[in-house]
């Protein structure tokens, strides 16, 4: 039968159809005699236009372009967790081992492994109602994560039909739901969702509880809450990777989605040995156990960039609504706008500024506005909370997609190229970085961890502050001349720059801190300063409190005490209040 539907142009990514009518907008199609995945985005009287997500090389004019009669969709169940997909849900560890390290072009493996069996327990009954979002059934994905299989969101009715616990395979028929129609519909372990829709929630809630990172200089000065939104904008060599993996590794997510949007290779295999070794330190279990990887490397086909973070969110999105809280890393949103650039100039469309589509706002909103906590359709709480790293050219924060992103995120981890050179990890600037989160987790922080946690973070922000200002003066004409209480300010400043903001993440005890032990340290550090303070007031030379070694011996407090010793640091204010006794009275 003749294909009247064949290829007419072909520009890199970009293939149009001449005066068709059998497309409509946005939807999924099948591209040449190899039949490329494709996504219809633009349709007029003259032509049809087609960006394909798979490497075009080789592509004639006048081979078939086949509707599927569905927008661009991904398969949601069982199987996605330790695994690695590339920007189109197409898992590539069944890849390799079909066709070795590079993925042939129009390959067909399923997204998730149709054969394997997984131990179902069916929680409907028959005679049933459910609606969309409701539990039919589970089973165990791995060890520490329960997968809940759910009536799709647009679909209700009675059940008519369950089959008996035991071991099915994700395509085979768990319950059959009649709907009001009389119609019925036979459920899987799986189903398809498209990915450029949000999943639909009952309700939004304020995000009133935070993430916590361990990392000091975030949950301390510039938390995120639950369900929020942040950016990591840096240059290259700032840590934007390694930030995100340390985030992904300790944070108290249950889910991590991992997109390497546009990333070098050898990033992506990193993170894949990282998360293999790592144990889990919730759960004991290998990192893996709870984490899932899109991997699109910068030598994959761009188009598939363009789709690989809307993957990632609607994989999050699925995992939300079973009632988990998901952080989704993004690494890198740049990558990805200049995937919409290119895409963009194929198309011919007039540039806007630094040559970015004139929609790159739009899209950018479009990602980070599915981040939130809800109340989900079947009554639970889930949240997706994202983290995208921004790669600005020359560490230039005024170009667009880091000026655009600060429009729709909340949290701002700044990176400075001067710290990271200095080796000062995280290097996240204290100065130009923001968290918007205070108002909404203060309450949770006062409940959780104590009143003075809130006061300690205020006055170690305030003593940061001052020493940024002071050392614009000691530039121009040097420290000598600055009286002794402001010279007690920079002193206590570094203590917090070097003993606190800065962390090891090869340590044992410092990679991860629990909020307790890092107020412990707010404490200790404030109580020094307090009573030098109180020495220098009594016309005591700084040079003398210097002496006592406090200071330095305050930078180190976070490797000598260990995060279950917290009892050493009654120990460390003992000794102040004996050093500075002894000061005062010699």
């Amino acid at each position: 039968m003749e294909n009247k539907d064949v290829i007419f142009g072909i520009n890199g990514p970009v293939v149009t159809v001449k005066a068709s009518r059998s497309f409509s907008m946005m939807e999924m199609v099948l591209v040449g005699n190899e039949r490329l995945v494709g996504e219809i985005i633009g349709i007029n009287s003259d032509f049809t236009t087609i960006q394909v997500y798979e490497e075009t090389t080789g592509l004639k004019p006048g081979e078939p372009v086949v509707g599927t009669g569905s927008p661009m969709n991904v398969t949601l169940g069982p199987g996605i967790l330790d695994n690695i997909f590339d920007g189109i849900e197409r898992p590539l560890k069944a890849i390799a081992e079909e066709s070795g390290s590079f993925i042939n072009r129009g390959s067909s493996v399923p997204s998730l492994d149709t054969e394997k069996l997984w131990d179902v327990t069916v929680t409907a009954k028959v005679g049933d109602i459910l609606s969309g979002g409701d539990f039919y059934a589970e089973c165990p994905e791995t060890p520490i994560i329960r997968h809940k299989c759910m009536v799709p969101p647009a679909l209700s009715g009675e059940v008519v039909s369950v089959a008996k616990d035991g071991q099915y395979r994700v395509n085979d028929a768990i319950i059959v739901l009649r709907d009001k129609k009389g119609v019925e519909h036979k459920l899987s372990l799986c189903q398809r969702w498209p990915i450029r829709t949000p999943r639909p929630v009952t309700k939004r809630l304020s995000p009133t509880v935070p993430l916590i990172t361990g990392q000091r200089v975030i949950d301390t000065l510039f938390p995120i809450a639950k369900g929020g939104t942040a950016a990591i904008p840096g240059g290259f060599g700032t840590g934007k990777t390694m930030t995100q993996h340390q985030l992904a590794k300790w944070c108290d997510a249950d889910i991590i989605i991992y997109v390497g949007c546009g990333e070098r290779g050898n990033e992506m295999s990193q993170v894949l040995d990282e998360f293999s070794e790592l144990i889990d330190p919730k759960s004991g279990r290998p990192m893996t156990d709870r984490t899932t990887l899109i991997a699109n490397t910068s030598n994959m086909p761009v188009a598939a960039r363009e789709a690989s973070i809307y993957t990632g969110i609607t994989l999050a999105e699925y995992y939300r609504d079973m009632g988990y809280h998901v952080a989704i890393m993004a690494d890198s949103t740049s990558r990805w706008a200049e995937a919409l650039r290119e895409i963009s100039g194929r198309l011919e469309e007039m540039p806007a500024e630094e040559g970015f589509p004139a929609y790159l706002p739009s899209r950018l909103s479009e990602f980070y506005e599915r981040a939130g906590m809800v109340d989900n359709l079947n009554g639970t709480d889930g949240s997706v909370t994202i983290i995208g790293a921004v790669s600005p050219q020359g560490s230039d924060f005024s170009e667009p997609v880091t000026q655009n992103t600060k429009r729709f995120i909340r949290c701002f981890w700044a990176l400075d190229k001067a710290l990271a050179y200095a080796r000062h990890y995280p290097a996240i600037n204290w100065t130009s970085s923001y968290s918007e989160y205070f108002t909404d987790l203060d309450p949770w922080y006062k409940k959780n961890a104590g009143e003075d946690f809130v006061k300690y973070r205020k006055e170690i922000n305030r003593l940061l502050q001052e020493e940024n200002q002071l050392m614009e003066i000691v530039k121009l004409i040097g420290s000598d001349v600055l009286p002794d209480d402001q010279k007690l300010v920079i002193e206590t400043a570094r203590v917090i720059r070097v003993g606190f903001l800065q962390q090891n993440a090869f340590h044992a005890d410092d990679t991860f801190v629990p909020l307790e032990k890092q107020k412990r340290m707010m404490q200790v550090i404030l109580h020094l300063y307090q009573k030098a303070h109180q020495l220098v007031a009594a016309a005591v030379p700084i040079s003398s409190i210097l002496e006592t070694g406090l200071f330095d011996k305050l930078v180190k407090m976070k490797y000598d005490i260990p995060n279950n010793r917290l009892d050493m640091f009654d120990e460390y204010l003992k000794e102040i209040d004996e050093k500075v006794a002894g000061v005062l009275n010699s």
